[in-house]
């Protein structure tokens, strides 16, 4: 682009010398998560990748995409950008390896109203970080400024996942049974659902994000931007070890317990959450007690302190446990399957 050009587009809202500043910083970090089938360098019109097929007998990709939501009027409040990209990356990954699926890249479209390269580079640097403990590549992406779509000093992200698995080992509930366990992993927090009733609860308290919370060891601010859990290492760890014993994965996200516990389960099977066995985290808490949320609507929206559940048999369920733990994880026995209409009751 010539510099007359470059000045007539600069002139219209986009600053093209910032998005050649912002691709300097983050071509790093996005180096940082290259991975065997990376093919080629940064900054073609594709991204590349071959993926390893070897031993398969079957390879099925399995692919995901979502964004962060209005989780990040919370990241322009406190202006901190730098988790935001983990939560991008683990919308998406954590719900391709509900399919025993494990991540092979990741994707991310980053559209803002001005492209600040500090703050670009705070954010991918975030995606990086969140690929890198997904163990998948960061291989493409884009970066686009938009004045006049945007409010002033606002983004969005949304990113793209694919994953891979064997035909056969594919995990689709359909051999859940009545008797088997529901095993929880434990979230991080939020993680990135229910940020309009999260606003809207704490409308006041936003307004000094930054005031310290005893309860969260942090800021309010602080603890709301908590980035999501990637469970990808523990789960595709705990698939190694027991293989098809892993009847069914559950990413429990936007629609809590009803309407993503479902989604795991054959027709004939409901599952029973005991509640008493929820280790409900502090901010869950808070949300309850200040907008007089119902305890009902609480479990129909956020994790409440279980952001992935496994099914597997009850005879498997302790040495799963076992293996978890071996993880690094903190397993919980929350419930059991029976025989009923395909849904979920809560037991309180």
């Amino acid at each position: 682009m010539s510099s007359c050009e470059s000045d007539s587009y600069a002139r219209s809202g986009v600053d093209v010398t910032a998005g050649y500043e912002s691709v300097k910083r983050i071509t790093p970090y996005i180096k940082s998560t290259y991975r065997p089938g990376v093919i080629g360098g940064f900054g073609g019109f594709g991204g590349l990748f071959e993926p390893d097929f070897s031993g398969m007998k079957r390879p099925v990709l399995v692919s995901g995409t979502d964004g962060v939501g209005t989780k990040l009027k919370i990241a322009f409040l406190m202006d901190k950008h730098d988790t935001i990209g983990i939560d991008c990356v683990a919308m998406c990954v954590n719900d391709i390896i509900c399919a025993g699926a494990k991540p092979q890249f990741f994707l991310d479209y980053l559209a803002m109203e001005k492209n600040i390269p500090e703050r670009t580079e705070s954010i991918v640097k975030g995606v990086a970080e969140g690929c890198l403990q997904a163990g998948c590549a960061l291989i493409g992406g884009e970066c686009a400024e938009h004045p006049g779509m945007l409010p002033e000093g606002e983004y969005d992200i949304a990113g793209f996942s694919v994953g891979l698995v064997d035909y056969d080992d594919i995990i689709d509930g359909k051999s859940i049974e009545s008797g088997d366990v529901v095993i929880g992993l434990m979230s991080s927090g939020l993680h990135s659902n229910g940020f309009s009733l999260v606003r809207k609860v704490f409308a006041d308290e936003l307004r000094d994000p930054g005031q310290h919370i005893p309860d969260f060891g942090c800021s309010l601010g602080e603890e709301l931007l908590r980035p999501t859990k990637i469970y990808v290492k523990p789960l595709m760890g705990v698939i190694e070890q027991f293989g098809k014993d892993i009847k069914g994965v559950c990413n429990i996200t936007g629609g809590g317990y009803n309407e993503n516990i479902p989604r795991m389960l054959p027709e004939g099977i409901r599952a029973r959450i005991e509640t008493s066995r929820v280790p409900v985290k502090p901010v869950f808490d808070m949300i309850m007690k200040y907008g007089a949320v119902p305890v009902c609507d609480m479990y129909s929206t956020f994790n409440m302190g279980i952001g992935l559940a496994i099914v597997v048999s009850e005879d498997k369920a302790d040495r799963v446990m076992a293996g978890l733990y071996g993880l690094g994880e903190t397993p919980v026995h929350i419930g059991c399957c029976v025989s009923g209409e395909k849904g979920v009751d809560l037991l309180w």
